[in-house]
């Protein structure tokens, strides 16, 4: 006998469940009945009623596969229609990735390197980070990975700035009002909580493989949420002294927004923002699961083929990569620091 017979037998639902009696449930009770012993479960071995549990007692309740298929195939019964709404608003995604990358790829080395430096120049006016960012690109182009690495930087670079276009606004409307705060943190908590494979399955049903849109929009959705928070947080924490020192001198809502509250939130902003270029750099490498490219397809190549020196030498290119990043949006904040003192 199932565990759970005793329930439907004493709420009379065994009709219900299309059985007079209860019925054997599993091999273990067939041998039972036939050697004229009962299958007795302890109480401490008692399982938890659940769908499986139940449905052994009564067949008409549904197994828990039944419920993952009918997930999947309510998923799959709205692709086309879904589709139809998604695909033209992200091939814009699909058009910027494809030009970043070939612009990364095809521009020499000799004048993407330099161009690079003359970026982190204007950034930071550190010569040490300077000759740090020469050092870690030549040594990925001496070991044959610059290509690689324009690849990761291209994806990285657009999809930061995507983040920040769509995730700077939104975490100013959430400073401005206290329900769009409400209804977007817990959206926020589960992009931020959910695993990061889990971004891509849906995306695989919907975009074919060879579409950059598809990596594009897992990395944006996982990236996203440092910059969101942080600007709310930012805003938040405008002193209000100052907000009622600008009421006085007349400003409107958008003169405060952008010559008091954004310029006083921007190292929380730029916070967010460093966050968000390593949460994309991390999301790249999974990305290479589904055709993204980059280092994280030799890493990828380094698991799949046992190949220990390119799984190693892929993931020593992608740490310098990160710390070349993180530093050079440190000095950025530092220096907006030093120039807008709190």
């Amino acid at each position: 006998m199932a565990t759970y017979d005793f329930l439907f037998d004493s709420l009379g639902l065994r009709g219900w469940c299309g059985e007079e009696t209860g019925g054997l449930s599993s091999m273990a009770d067939l041998l039972g009945e036939t050697s004229g012993q009962q299958a007795s479960v302890s109480a401490w071995d008692t399982p938890f009623p659940s769908l499986d549990a139940l449905h052994d007692a009564c067949t008409t309740i549904p197994q828990a596969r039944a419920l993952t298929l009918g997930l999947e195939r309510g998923f799959l019964g709205i692709k086309d229609s879904l589709k139809i709404v998604v695909d033209p608003l992200t091939q814009p995604l699909s058009w910027a990735l494809n030009d970043a990358l070939w612009v990364m790829q095809a521009t020499p080395w000799w004048i993407m390197i330099p161009a690079l430096m003359l970026v982190v120049w204007f950034v930071s006016r550190s010569f040490k980070l300077v000759g740090l960012v020469a050092a870690v690109f030549s040594f990925l182009a001496f070991v044959d990975y610059y290509d690689y690495t324009m690849q990761t930087l291209a994806i990285i670079f657009v999809c930061a700035i995507i983040c920040v276009i769509i995730g700077v606004p939104i975490g100013i409307a959430m400073s401005r009002s206290d329900k769009v705060q409400r209804v977007m943190i817990p959206i926020l908590d589960m992009l931020q909580t959910l695993p990061p494979f889990v971004y891509l399955i849906p995306l695989i049903f919907l975009f074919s493989v060879t579409e950059p849109k598809l990596y594009g929009i897992a990395i944006i959705l996982y990236a996203i949420v440092p910059v969101v928070r942080l600007t709310d947080l930012g805003i938040r924490l405008v002193d209000k002294d100052v907000i009622e020192a600008a009421d006085a001198f007349g400003m409107t809502k958008r003169q405060k927004l952008l010559r008091v509250e954004i310029p006083l939130a921007l190292p929380n902003i730029m916070a967010g923002v460093n966050q968000t270029i390593m949460m994309s750099l991390a999301m790249v490498v999974i990305a290479s699961l589904v055709s993204a490219p980059g280092l994280g397809v030799l890493v990828l190549r380094g698991i799949r083929n046992l190949e220990l020196g390119v799984g190693l030498l892929s993931g020593l290119g992608i740490v310098l990569l990160a710390i070349i990043l993180d530093r050079v949006t440190k000095a950025a904040l530092a220096r907006i620091n030093t120039q807008n003192p709190s």
